[in-house]
């Protein structure tokens, strides 16, 4: 097989076999420590922008499955793995791993030593890289990493938002015969989901819970979402910086207190920037389906799953608005957050488990009670 080449921009070059597309492509390089899921990573609208690196060391074993992706395609720039699988074993795939992502043109390089690159991004942080099965020459790459935008100031929910309304009936299903689920509740609730790069199981859990599901732009004013007459509004998961994205942080603001808000993920820091918090970027970011998360309302400890490199900052949040819900055992950074009088809360971390552990799944149930004591 040909040579591929991760080229970093502070010159640091590793070199593997290419497993994927014969193509180039550039982005942020991250890690994510996730032991299985590996499709749900691939098509994670979070994940646009970024080549990532998985620390699992044998990946496309199970192949993939139609029913598991997260979008419709996938949106990583790249894949970096120490093995690629050549055969796949699972009775529920229907497209080779390999295949699944050379059809979109994404490269993947494998046999590379993934432990030291993930090594090498803790301790200098998560760089602009370029992944290239094309180009040969490193000095060239490392020269075209140095080029690219980086992450900070990057408002990329645009670019996967939808382009038009629409409506999402799917409820969650158990992925065999042996998974135990509890039924599914009852429609009584009619939420508005911002899209800023939706999953499709945060979806399938909000309509498992009792919601009919209307999906709307990024840019969807909040006269727009009030006109729907939602019980609740959404606020989805997505890649880039927050910071950017100054419409949809004001027609969040407007929205509070007229309607209960949750929020995961990107959603999460619009609504704290949108109650007059900051964020900021973290060193090498939270990706990985293990991270541990102490519920401050509970006194409990959650493991939970993770994908984000900007955080809302605490000190920025006014104590006698805002309470913080959830912490990060790991840093100590804010995972959860509430406001003091308005229905409106939000968790950093993805309870859809997708993939990942079931721990917070409840966090769909509270927003149904919000939603019940509205009406």
């Amino acid at each position: 097989m040909d040579s591929a080449i991760l080229a970093l921009e502070d010159g640091t070059v590793f070199e593997g076999r290419s497993f994927g597309a014969p193509a180039e492509r550039s982005g942020e390089v991250v890690f994510n420590t996730a032991i299985t899921g590996y499709q749900e990573v691939f098509t994670d609208p979070s994940y646009t922008g970024q080549i990532v690196v998985l620390t699992n060391p044998q990946i496309g074993n199970y192949g993939t499955s139609s029913a598991d992706n997260e979008s419709a395609q996938p949106w990583i720039e790249g894949l970096v793995v120490r093995d690629f699988s050549r055969i796949t074993s699972n009775w529920r795939s229907d497209t080779e791993a390999r295949d699944f992502l050379s059809k979109p043109g994404i490269p993947v390089v494998s046999d590379l030593d993934t432990r030291a690159l993930v090594r090498h991004l803790r301790s200098r942080g998560t760089m602009r890289g370029v992944l290239s099965a094309i180009e040969k020459d490193p000095a060239k790459l490392v020269e075209k990493a140095r080029s690219i935008p980086s992450m900070a100031g990057l408002d990329l929910a645009s670019r996967v938002t939808t382009a038009a309304r629409y409506t999402w009936t799917d409820g969650a299903a158990p992925c065999s015969p042996s998974e135990v689920m509890a039924a599914a509740a009852e429609p009584r609730f009619h939420v508005v989901a911002y899209d800023f790069g939706i999953k499709h199981n945060i979806l399938r859990r909000l309509v498992h819970s009792g919601c009919r599901v209307t999906v709307v732009p990024a840019l969807t004013s909040s006269d727009d979402v009030l006109a729907l007459k939602p019980d609740g509004v959404f606020l989805s998961n997505g890649p880039g910086d927050p910071e950017p994205l100054v419409p949809q942080i004001e027609n969040v603001r407007r929205l509070v207190g007229r309607t209960p808000i949750f929020g995961i993920c990107l959603g999460h820091q619009i609504l704290g920037l949108a109650l007059g918090g900051k964020t900021y970027k973290l060193k090498f970011g939270h990706r990985g389906a293990n991270h541990p998360v102490m519920n401050h309302l509970t006194g409990r400890v959650e493991i939970t799953s993770h994908n984000h490199g900007f955080a809302v900052d605490p000190d920025s949040l006014n104590p006698a608005d805002i309470e913080i819900t959830h912490v990060n055992l790991n840093d100590n950074t804010v995972e959860g957050l509430r406001h003091r009088r308005e229905r409106a809360f939000c968790v950093q971390y993805h309870p859809e488990a997708a993939p990942g552990p079931h721990d917070s799944l409840y966090l769909f149930d509270d927003f149904v009670k919000l939603m019940s004591e509205g009406k």
